[in-house]
């Protein structure tokens, strides 16, 4: 019987996925939801401001273009040194730190806000890391998110790959994190204002099987579940085509297909 696996080996399993293929190719695609959570967070100039599990940038990016101080963290080393290379071309000044979201190494109330675009929602031990968004955010302060939803197209990509590789044992869902409910029982009385604003970010492909190829190619979670799977990611493949394929909403041919996900900003208490 193989052994139950560790938080520390979901971590590193975690890590391995979000650093192979690459990410920056799905994190161009999804950059306006880091535009506009950013407006809805109405950040101020000077604001001192941390993305948590940031990938390659993208919230930390357009923090930094509103002139905030900002702090960009990621368990991916990979990850950072993308989103570094996009701030020197832009010639933007952010710090970039190799940092866990669930034990961020910041004393409490260290930010004015904190952000996380469909990142902090992948952290296995939901409870840590929603302790941790809250603890490093001063009272009064902002934290705004990001989160795919269970019914979203992408909430259903990973249903659709959970079908063919099921998760490990015991580790929450991350498109829950889009769930209203689940987000008040996480954040609890560390906030005392909560909004939630549903929104869509449009993925747009020449076909389904363009969207498909793109994804087991560059996004981890896709990739490796196909490596994994072997013979059988041939089924996962067309699953995801025909995935595609019943979310289309365009007319001409191509593909245009509305994902859901859920602004969140709450207010330290």
């Amino acid at each position: 019987m193989n052994p139950k696996p560790t938080l520390e080996g979901i971590k590193a399993k975690q890590q391995a996925t979000w650093a192979s293929g690459d990410y920056g190719v799905i994190a161009a695609l999804i950059h306006p939801m880091a535009e506009h959570l950013v407006q809805a967070a109405d950040l101020s100039h000077g604001a001192r401001v941390l993305d948590v599990a940031s990938g390659t940038g993208n919230a930390a990016i357009a923090a930094a273009r509103c002139g905030c101080r900002v702090t960009a963290t990621d368990y991916v080393p990979q990850l950072l040194e993308r989103g570094a290379a996009r701030a020197r071309a832009e010639g933007l000044d952010l710090a970039f730190e190799e940092a866990d979201a669930e034990a961020l190494p910041y004393a409490d109330g260290s930010f004015d806000a904190v952000l996380s675009v469909v990142g902090v929602m992948f952290a296995p031990h939901q409870e840590a890391a929603a302790a941790e968004l809250t603890r490093v955010c001063r009272p009064g302060g902002t934290i705004a998110l990001a989160n795919w939803t269970p019914d979203g197209f992408i909430g259903r990509l990973f249903k659709t790959i959970g079908r063919h590789l099921p998760p490990p044992p015991g580790i929450q869902p991350p498109p829950l994190w889009g769930d209203e409910a689940r987000v008040r029982e996480l954040f609890g009385d560390r906030v005392r204002q909560v909004t939630f604003a549903p929104r869509d970010m449009v993925f747009r492909f020449g076909s389904a099987a363009g969207f498909a190829d793109c994804f087991r190619t560059y996004y981890g979670p896709t990739l490796k579940a196909m490596e994994a799977l072997g013979e059988g990611g041939k089924a996962l493949y067309e699953d995801m085509v025909a995935l595609a394929d019943e979310h289309n909403t365009a007319t001409d041919g191509t593909l245009k297909v509305p994902s859901r996900y859920v602004e969140v900003i709450a207010v330290k208490a």
